[in-house]
């Protein structure tokens, strides 16, 4: 049974089904300061934008993701995507037992905002209150200091480094396997990582 889009809203931003019309909006805002996205693959040009977004309605059609488009509450503007990946199923149920969330990037004037804190907050919410999971995923190339210590900050905890795990994004190396640093968060772990990113929300109000 494949997962169906839906919509995740918070105050600071919705993340909403990623689809093909929102291929100018993705693309505006992947267009200024680009030096964040060094290890990850944001599209800036419409067919590059058209390519992802095909790819990952692909995925979607076959359970492998769930993708999101991320609105900002404030202006309506999409400021950038996100994703549950590596969905796993363990008891038979219609709903995962284990996800990933990545594939995350967010414009230059979204970034230093509560909307990647706000989009954690949903995005693991919906992971294990209404799927009930038992293990939420993140993890970054190893070299990725700077999503690192984001990671860290969420509550998420280290558990290793997979060595050759998946393909590098970083320009030169196109064909090449990455080393992955692994964070995550489980059902035990859940409820003081909600505790953490609510104070943090309310922090930055």
């Amino acid at each position: 049974m494949r997962v169906a889009p839906f919509t995740l809203a918070g105050r600071y931003v919705e993340l909403v089904p990623l689809k093909a019309e929102q291929v100018d909006g993705l693309v505006t805002a992947a267009s200024g300061d680009r030096s964040t996205y060094a290890y990850t693959e944001v599209p800036s040009t419409p067919d590059w934008m058209t390519d992802y977004i095909a790819r990952l309605h692909a995925a979607r059609d076959v359970n492998e993701v769930v993708p999101f488009a991320q609105r900002r509450v404030a202006d309506g503007r999409l400021v950038g995507c996100t994703r549950y990946l590596e969905l796993r199923w363990w008891r038979g149920r219609d709903i995962p037992d284990e996800v990933e969330i990545g594939g995350t990037w967010l414009s230059a004037d979204a970034q230093r905002s509560p909307i990647n804190t706000e989009a954690k907050l949903l995005l693991m919410t919906h992971a294990f209150e209404t799927w009930g999971v038992m293990r939420v995923a993140l993890c970054t190339d190893v070299r990725n200091e700077r999503s690192r210590l984001a990671i860290e900050r969420l509550g998420a905890s280290f558990e290793g480094v997979l060595r050759h795990h998946r393909l590098s994004y970083v320009t030169g190396e196109h064909g090449r396997p990455r080393d992955s640093a692994m964070f995550a968060v489980t059902d035990d772990d859940w409820p003081a990582v909600k505790e953490r990113l609510v104070e943090r929300l309310r922090a930055s109000e």
